[in-house]
């Protein structure tokens, strides 16, 4: 017997961004606090969905600025997660990107949908 597949499937693409400082001596991520269900109060690294028009790199920069505060990185592609139940919302493909910045003179900001950002040591 074989598996038929709708011809319209709802994956949706989200890119994350792992962003890494040394501060100390000590290797830390930075990390947004989640504000709304089902994950609030938890952190996570800086995320969200692919918009129509833009590439995963031009969204890992749009999500990096506007949920941190962090402009003019250079990213890296590091891996595409793709497990079919990653995701409580439903299927979702995740492109992830990492970066090594100075932290120094960086002015760490975010919007009202979260409720906080900050560097975690790792």
């Amino acid at each position: 017997m074989t598996k038929h597949h709708s011809s319209t499937q709802n994956i949706k693409v989200a890119v994350d961004a792992v962003i890494f400082t040394i501060e100390d001596d000590t290797l830390q991520v930075l990390l947004i606090q989640m504000k709304k269900s089902p994950f609030e109060g938890m952190w996570a690294v800086p995320g969200g969905l692919l918009e129509e028009e833009e590439t995963s790199d031009s969204a890992a920069g749009r999500i990096l600025r506007t949920q941190t505060g962090v402009t003019e990185v250079f990213l890296e592609q590091l891996k595409t997660f793709d497990a079919i139940d990653r995701d409580p919302a439903g299927r979702v493909v995740s492109v992830s990107y990492y970066a090594l910045i100075s932290g120094e003179g960086v002015k760490l900001q975010t919007t009202d949908k979260y409720a906080d950002v900050k560097w975690w040591p790792v």
